[in-house]
């Protein structure tokens, strides 16, 4: 059975022999958010089910495939499409991706997701920069062995998002006229959308959204030492007096609703992103 370096490597020669670039910058494109890879130049587009080792998309709004290419003069590698914990990956299955695009070269990684919102100053629509965020899956990506090649046993997550391409992603939102928000994300485990009282003690406990992605992936991005900026777009708001019942094509058509502004930042952000 091969090990976890020898599976990155494998995988990570096989995309390096389709090109011959090295992507400086990573994204995640959350629900109904992958149609920002369409704007990639020169795509070379590989299928999850090509890949070797690569785990499969299966949720409605995740196209399943990488896109790699130029995307406002930097080289880019999207996924288009995730992969989730509920869909019955193992954690380390579903942040495979993060550690093949370091192996690759990245050294950014911008991550986005589909998200419900607790607090009540965010609405559907909104676009929450993520300052933290709560690990409430109930697991963890970096347990089990670990390869010090990857990155060390105990990483620190205070500064999980980097506080420079934060500033940048404000200062960027604020010159397209663009309103962010900034936040913390609480990822779940998930399928299904939470309680009520769920939603108080996330929200007591510091929460100001909640999805059932995300934190994994950032988790080992910095466990392998890369830099990080997640945004979050609400597509509902979460709040525990005010619910009312929601369901994953309404999530979609709201971060389809948002992708013109969204699209807009993002671009925004690797135009000015100094690497």
């Amino acid at each position: 059975m091969k090990n976890l370096l020898e599976t990155i490597n494998e995988t990570s020669s096989y995309i390096k022999d389709k090109i011959d670039f090295i992507p400086q910058i990573g994204l995640i494109l959350g629900s109904g958010l992958g149609t920002l890879a369409n704007e990639i130049e020169s795509p070379i587009i590989l299928d999850y089910k090509d890949i070797p080792n690569f785990p499969v998309s299966t949720v409605e709004g995740h196209e399943g495939r990488l896109v790699l290419g130029e995307l406002q003069g930097k080289k880019v590698i999207a996924m288009q499409g995730r992969f989730h914990y509920y869909e019955g990956y193992s954690m380390q299955e579903v942040t495979f991706p993060v550690r093949v695009m370091k192996a690759l070269g990245v050294e950014i990684l911008l991550v986005t997701n589909a998200c419900g919102g607790m607090n009540k100053e965010l609405y559907p629509g909104a676009l929450m920069i993520i300052e933290d965020h709560i690990n409430f899956t109930g697991d963890n990506p970096l347990i089990g062995h670990n390869y010090e090649e990857l990155g060390p046993r105990f990483p620190d997550m205070s500064s999980a998002y980097d506080k420079v391409l934060i500033k940048l992603a404000e200062e960027v939102g604020h010159k397209l006229n663009i309103e962010t928000k900034k936040g913390v994300y609480v990822a779940i485990s998930g399928p299904y959308y939470f309680s009520r009282a769920e939603l108080r003690m996330l929200r007591r406990i510091g929460g100001d959204t909640i999805g059932m992605s995300t934190v994994p992936e950032v988790i080992v991005a910095r466990h392998t030492g890369l830099r990080v900026l997640g945004i979050s777009c609400v597509t509902d708001m979460a709040i525990a007096d005010e619910i009312v019942s929601i369901s994953h094509e309404e999530v979609v058509k709201v971060a389809n609703e948002t992708r013109p502004k969204f699209i807009k930042l993002i671009k925004g952000i690797i135009d000015e992103v100094k690497l």
